[in-house]
């Protein structure tokens, strides 16, 4: 009985021990390590160390990244390494060779390659990295090489913080013994950026789990306890919405934030993280800040849980094309700052007028008559922080479907509050339908859960109408049922065209009057009317005396010639956005339920 007893206790221990590190066992044919340290961070430079073991003979690859997660464009991060050297197992150099601009292959290995190099990193923002005296600011795909055939196998990796400059290290990677981090695959690895510094550390329990927010910048304590508190009731918020947190991995969340001169403006989710940039400071602008931190922990469901079929696998060599972005980035945009006026962060007359730059950019433009949101989605690998550098005509004919969905959104929640529903339950249905599961959705998924919730005559009417086509919803009608008002200020003439210096600096409205009588960018104006443009001229107060359909001499110079023409001017068909007094009862408890605190 004694040895029975015995036994079973041994198997237990082992059992226990199995599940305990049966995650970090998963793949145990192949590993890859990396080791990274900062001794010239005062020059932007990383030294980095990665081990891939476990290769099969033969040629062997390893590469840089070409996309990010959150990004949906070619990224070339390839273009800052240099001083790479390759050995094997046993330390004899290997000779590498390049068949494209962003990989390197090797032959006669055994079964192992060191490789080590120098990245140049100086870009503080969600898809770059960036290293200084300040801090070590590390996406991933920018900043590591990667062998392919590793990609299903455990990473461990070692960052060497400068201790001399107090720094920390703040990441979603799992922590495992002193400064060494552990991701189950590649997938997870790329997903989890990681910044580096002297950073002040926050954070607040929700159901059993950490929301954290670590903080580079140059204010006070108490500037980033305001802060913080703020964040909290924007997370709360959101929670409402889904009506629980998503399960975080390791148990936590955590934001990686960096407040500094020296960083680029940006926000970037993750699975169990996000990454929230800016060069204004809490002292400056903590509440303009608070909209990218409401944005980014919204993509905790919709977009890392609730994620289109499109975005998997996340394709490190080649971009995703997804047509559901007015969706994934549209509807979270809505979400931003409509979360920030329920937590009392926004007052809701402030909310309202501020609707009034999206809803003209996006109901004005002529990109509608070429695309509809899906396509306008498509367009992401052209848009999202690409570069190129030859003229492009996106004012005529692109529509950011972050604003168009946002927009869509608005009309689809109003709508359904038409019907005694609202977006926010039909949101949360798509969270236990598909998000809370991790089950990859399609945009007829979309649909037909529309369906569901509301029913099939009023899912089909949206979907026909605005998401297959690009009709525009009756936005006043909607309005109306929550004391908005919406006019187009018609009366007044509208000259639709950007001056700088008496140059026009953006390609002309298709189907303005500008359009139609063939000015184009570049040309310099002469004279309006008879009256002589100056640099300094107010084109505005040039036009206060002159009313739509009327028509006007217009001088110009093109190609160093002058040229005359008639032009009849157009009517403004920008839109107020104003919110309306003296509410009946009915309509207050509508727009208190559509703005009110959850």
């Amino acid at each position: 009985m004694r040895s029975l007893i015995l036994l079973l206790s041994f198997l237990c221990l082992v059992n226990c021990k199995q599940e305990t590190t049966s995650e970090v066992e998963s793949s145990n044919d192949g590993s890859s390590t990396y080791t990274i340290s900062f001794e010239n961070a005062a020059h932007h430079e990383a030294e980095i160390s990665a081990t891939f073991k476990g290769l099969k003979t033969g040629e062997a690859e390893f590469r840089m990244s070409r996309t990010s997660p959150g990004r949906y464009a070619i990224h070339e991060f390839a273009k800052n390494i240099y001083n790479v050297k390759v050995t094997d197992g046993k330390g004899n150099r290997l000779e590498a060779t390049r068949p494209d601009p962003y990989s390197w292959t090797v032959k006669d290995h055994d079964g192992t390659i060191n490789v080590s190099y120098i990245l140049y990193a100086n870009h503080g923002d969600g898809t770059y990295a960036q290293v200084d005296e300040t801090h070590a600011h590390l996406n991933m795909p920018a900043t590591f090489m990667y062998a392919p055939s590793l990609a299903d196998n455990n990473i461990e990796i070692t960052f060497k913080p400068r201790e001399d400059l107090n720094w920390k290290i703040a990441t979603q990677l799992k922590p495992l013994e002193g400064n060494t981090y552990f991701a189950r695959d590649l997938q997870y690895f790329m997903d989890s950026p990681t910044e580096i510094s002297n950073h002040m550390l926050r954070a607040f329990e929700v159901d059993d789990q950490a929301v954290k927010f670590a903080l580079h910048h140059n204010g006070t304590e108490e500037e980033f306890d305001r802060y913080f508190e703020n964040v909290k009731k924007v997370v709360l918020q959101q929670k409402t919405i889904f009506g629980e947190l998503p399960t975080y991995d390791y148990g936590e969340y955590i934001f990686l934030g960096c407040y500094i001169p020296n960083a680029t403006g940006d926000g970037m989710e993750h699975r169990n993280s996000t990454i929230v940039t800016s060069t204004r400071s809490l002292a400056d602008a903590a509440d303009r800040n608070l909209g990218t931190v409401s944005h980014e922990f919204f993509h905790c469901w919709n977009v890392e849980r609730i994620r289109p079929q499109s975005l998997e696998p996340f394709d490190f060599e080649e971009a995703n094309m997804s047509g559901e972005l007015w969706f994934a980035e549209g509807f979270t945009s809505y979400y931003d700052d409509l979360t920030l006026t329920r937590a009392g962060l926004i007052k809701p007359e402030d909310y309202i007028k501020g609707l009034t730059g999206t809803f003209n950019y996006v109901w004005n433009s002529p990109g509608r008559e070429f695309f509809n949101p899906i396509e306008m989605s498509y367009q992401a690998p052209f848009v999202d922080a690409a570069r190129s550098v030859d003229d492009v005509n996106r004012s005529n004919t692109f529509i950011s479907y972050y604003s168009y969905g946002s927009m869509l959104g608005l009309a689809l929640d109003l709508s359904l509050r038409e019907q005694n529903l609202n977006l926010d339950d039909y949101m949360k249905l798509v969270w236990t339908t598909y998000g809370k599961l991790e089950k990859y959705y399609t945009i007829d998924d979309l649909h037909q859960t529309l369906n569901s919730y509301a029913d099939t005559e009023f899912g089909d009417k949206f979907f026909n109408n605005y998401i297959y086509k690009s009709e525009m919803p009756d936005y006043e009608a909607l309005f109306k049922t929550v004391g908005v008002e919406l006019k187009q200020n018609t009366d007044k003439a509208a000259f639709s065209l950007r001056l700088r210096n008496q140059v026009i600096t953006s390609n002309l409205k298709i189907g303005s009057a500008v359009y139609k009588v063939g000015l184009e960018k570049g040309d310099k104006l002469v004279k309006i009317g008879g009256i002589e443009i100056k640099e300094t001229s107010d084109l505005n107060k040039i036009l206060e005396n002159i009313k739509p359909n009327q028509t006007i001499d217009i001088i110009f110079e093109r190609f160093g010639k002058l040229r005359s023409i008639k032009m009849t001017l157009d009517a403004d068909t920008s839109y107020t956005i104003m919110g309306s007094e003296n509410l009946s009862e009915a309509v207050k408890i509508n727009r208190d339920d559509w703005l009110g605190v959850k």
